[in-house]
């Protein structure tokens, strides 16, 4: 917890100190009221008191009461203030930390476990800080003051007290001891259920195609289960301590008075029996307000275990450690723009045993396009995915323009390419702004990004469906691109990569839901538009790539062919293979 304080700004402890400084106001006032409490009861009880005496001292009270509650809403305003600041900041540093990771660190964390902390635990944290600013720093200075205030008077009443407060720490000691480790539990199992909703929302058509909807439930209703019954076990340890509270700040006055009422009959003295009456009800006001440092005391033990596990969790994720790091070319200078080569890779998934990649060697220069064709799991699509560093080679080297990729600033990187990924991905907003995503290194104006959209648009084949649309180009596309198609989620996010004007182009099977006239129309137009580009296609058709300058054929993550379409027909088994189960033997003939 001590980490996360430590990213509290000037501004906010200046904020604290304030608070301080109300705090001590507001306890001096609220201990001050009894002191006229004494005064109206030895007014009462003196013979001869003036009204207006009696009424003096009830004004200084409300006066006090008042300014109380004064002092009380300035520190809950600074306290929500502080706390708001923190988590925000905090929110942001999460976000901005997650957004560093490499798919080693997400698969780490789980993108379920990220969500929740970034919401619900620090929320824990911030309901603390608010809280916690205005207890933990109030219930000290007002136990101690009235401690000391009541400590000259009758020690009967203090052991009464001491026996109270004793039992109280008692109870508390016990049930931190049994719901601590709950907390913690907690968390997990909320990680799990919102897994699970995730889970469940996301794959809504194929739960519904199967009817998997009671399989469904019943994980869902496990995972609610295992979540209820972990709540009902703290929240039922918690609310066991308002009783216990309750049943001792009755007992404490009752055990007062009872202590009280032998003290007074003992003395002799009118007087004495008077100032012995007097010094009852003050020290019975003294002693709650003991009693209530105490209780705000608990309630914050109560909150700080959970946002204590909050906040390691929140540390966990703004320390560790990630693997990919910038290079110092910060400059697209070179020379010789749009060539890739891969030396020598090999790759291995974090905590693997095997090898997904064994020496891995090819070249393509700029303009070229090199096709990637295997079997399901020999690799493809992890040869893509090592282009922008989502992860890094474990042995061998890629280079881009003759330096290692590892050399190179990722915005730079990720600058030169532009990748369409397996599984098309779309933002919630409009087409242009789906195609014009992101940061590409360039300073567009208004009209120069819209010729970029139109061309994108023509270019990938997206103009019948996209004129079709209410708005055309600026049709809304739902969270997740839900309200089309999965070819045209395709063509918007090839079409987004054609936008960026890249050097490289990656596409990683991503003409598979096209239809063969589309997927043909689509390629042309693009190595006609195309032909200073670099292009990489990791692809399952034959049709989609026999027309690549070269191909590259994987099986169980090594190369066992490279060369051109009618080369591999004669002198690769492998390629020839997936030829026959998707060519005719005319086909194969007339391509040899």
């Amino acid at each position: 917890m001590w980490k996360i304080l430590k990213k509290l700004k000037k501004r906010e402890w200046s904020f604290v100190f304030i608070s301080l400084i109300f705090i001590i106001t507001q306890v001096w006032l609220d201990l001050k009221m009894p002191d006229y409490m004494s005064e109206i009861t030895k007014l009462v009880e003196t013979k001869g008191s003036k009204m207006i005496d009696i009424i003096e001292q009830g004004g200084y009270m409300l006066l006090c009461a008042l300014g109380s509650m004064f002092a009380s809403v300035v520190v809950g305003f600074l306290a929500a203030q502080v706390a708001a600041g923190l988590a925000r900041r905090l929110r942001g540093e999460v976000y901005e930390k997650t957004m560093t990771f490499s798919m080693e660190e997400i698969n780490v964390f789980s993108t379920d476990s990220l969500i929740t902390r970034t919401t619900n635990d620090i929320t824990q944290i911030q309901t603390l800080i608010a809280m916690g600013l205005q207890v933990i720093i109030k219930a000290p200075i007002l136990a101690v003051w009235a401690i000391i205030k009541i400590s000259d008077k009758s020690w009967q009443w203090t052991a009464a007290t001491g026996v109270t407060v004793a039992e109280l720490m008692l109870f508390l000691i016990i049930m931190i001891i049994i719901v601590l480790p709950k907390f913690r539990i907690l968390q997990t199992l909320t990680d799990n259920l919102n897994k699970v909703t995730r889970e469940n929302l996301t794959g809504i058509r194929v739960v519904r195609a199967y009817n998997g909807e009671a399989y469904q439930e019943e994980k869902f209703e496990k995972a609610n289960t295992d979540v209820t019954r972990t709540n009902l076990f703290t929240s039922r340890g918690m609310a066991s301590v308002f009783p216990m509270m309750t049943l001792l700040m009755s007992f404490l006055p009752l055990a007062i008075y009872w202590i009280g009422m032998y003290l007074i009959n003992d003395a002799s003295a009118p007087m004495d029996k008077v100032q012995l009456f007097s010094n009852m009800v003050v020290f019975s006001s003294y002693a709650m307000q003991v009693i209530m440092a105490f209780m705000m005391l608990i309630v914050v033990f109560f909150i700080f275990p959970r946002a204590n596990v909050s906040a390691k969790r929140i540390n966990e994720v703004l320390g560790e450690k990630t693997k990919i790091h910038d290079g110092n070319i910060v400059e697209n200078n070179q020379k010789s723009k749009g060539t890739i080569e891969f030396k020598n890779v090999s790759f291995k998934y974090p905590d693997a045993g095997d090898y997904v990649l064994r020496n891995i060697s090819f070249k393509a220069d700029k303009g070229e396009t090199v096709a990637i064709i295997g079997a399901t799991g020999s690799g493809k699509s992890t040869i893509i995915n090592l282009i922008p560093r989502f992860y890094d080679v474990t042995e061998g080297s890629i280079l881009i323009d003759g330096e290692d990729i590892r050399d190179y600033s990722q915005d730079i990187l990720h600058n030169k390419l532009g990748y369409v990924p397996q599984k098309a991905v779309l933002f919630k907003g409009d087409i242009s702004s789906n195609i014009m995503f992101g940061e590409n290194g360039e300073s567009l104006t208004d009209k120069e990004k819209a010729i970029r959209v139109s061309e994108a648009i023509d270019v990938s084949q997206s103009r019948e469906f996209i004129s079709k649309m209410p708005k055309g180009e600026d049709s809304k596309i739902s969270q997740g691109g839900t309200n089309v198609s999965g070819g045209q989620k395709q063509r918007i996010a090839i079409a987004r990569a054609i936008a960026k004007n890249p050097e490289i182009m990656l596409f990683d099977d991503s003409f598979s839901a096209l239809d063969y006239k589309t997927d043909r129309i689509l390629r042309s137009a693009l190595k006609n538009r195309s032909h200073k580009v670099t292009s990489i296609i990791v692809a399952q058709r034959i049709g989609t790539i026999k027309d690549a300058d070269r191909i590259v054929v994987l099986d169980e993550g090594k190369v066992v062919g490279y060369g051109k379409h009618g080369e591999l027909l004669k002198n690769c088994p492998v390629y020839l293979e997936i030829a026959k189960s998707q060519l005719s033997e005319d086909e194969i003939r007339k391509d040899m």
